[in-house]
């Protein structure tokens, strides 16, 4: 990655994510390899060079493992360390019982686990995270609690950095995950109030991955029990339900172990689960 690559007219937002960092001699990202994390990282090594960034990966059961691999490549790609943080959610009650406030314990874990085993080890005197304008906005971003409580910096949203300027930034510093699609993590996908186990983010990593693989980059596999709902973009509808794809969706999705799969028209919907709670809260 060119540390100086010219970034436009977004140059101004972009040095007010340095400004925020100044005084920091030592940062970990919270860091997933999606644009958001990989931007922020890269605008942290044009201001405290590579050395000085750190880049925390969590690593469970929710996080798949194609996820992981490309975390790696984009790292290397930026230049930093990456360091995995193994972190058990999965041992939370609060977590499992999949609430609408699901990404709170999440987030709490991995910032934990950053505090007690990563801090001191790595000399880090400041963490930060890839929240952007538009997720500052929004309801179904219980995590930001957790990064609140835990002193955690913002950069991004503070600059004011909505989602399609951070792209615009991946671009222009030729990040390999510029035009990546959101990938929420796997306990995403599974209704609330439905317990988070592994057999289920099993099936649905096994699901994503057959989707992958025929050619569907951006796609949710939702799991209701025996029922996989798979949600692609518009234009991919029309092939998912063509023959000979039909039959190999059908393959792949039992092979991961549903019974039925069902092609949702509504096609990706970002906080299908939690927002219609969340904004019933709000009425």
């Amino acid at each position: 990655m060119d540390p100086q690559a010219d970034l436009g007219d977004l140059t101004g937002a972009a040095e007010h994510v340095g400004q925020s960092l100044r005084g920091v001699r030592r940062l970990g990202v919270a860091y997933s390899g999606g644009v958001d994390s990989a931007v922020l990282t890269a605008l942290a090594v044009r201001t405290l060079g590579a050395h000085q960034v750190l880049a925390v990966l969590g690593v469970s059961p929710s996080l798949a493992a194609a996820e992981r691999t490309a975390a790696h490549e984009v790292a290397a790609f930026i230049g930093v360390p990456v360091v995995e943080v193994v972190t058990h959610e999965g041992e939370r009650p609060a977590y499992v019982a999949n609430g609408p406030d699901r990404c709170y314990h999440c987030k709490d874990e991995l910032f934990t686990r950053i505090d007690d085993e990563l801090a001191a080890r790595h000399g880090l005197d400041a963490v930060a995270y890839g929240e952007n304008a538009d997720d500052a906005r929004r309801l179904d971003r219980p995590g930001s609690r957790a990064a609140t409580e835990h002193g955690v910096l913002r950069p991004l949203a503070a600059a004011g950095l909505a989602k399609a300027d951070v792209r615009r930034l991946a671009r222009a510093m030729r990040l390999p995950c510029a035009d990546k699609p959101a990938a929420p993590c796997l306990a995403s996908r599974i209704p609330h109030s439905e317990p988070v186990e592994p057999g289920k983010l099993r099936q649905i990593e096994q699901g994503e991955a057959a989707l992958r693989g025929l050619g569907f980059a951006d796609s949710r596999v939702r799991h209701h029990g025996d029922v996989a709902r798979v949600e692609l973009t518009a234009a991919d509808l029309p092939r998912a339900v063509s023959e000979p794809t039909r039959d190999l969706i059908l393959a792949g999705l039992r092979a991961a172990g549903f019974r039925f799969v069902a092609v949702d028209l509504a096609g990706i919907q970002s906080g299908a689960f939690t927002l219609p709670l969340l904004a019933a809260r709000h009425d």
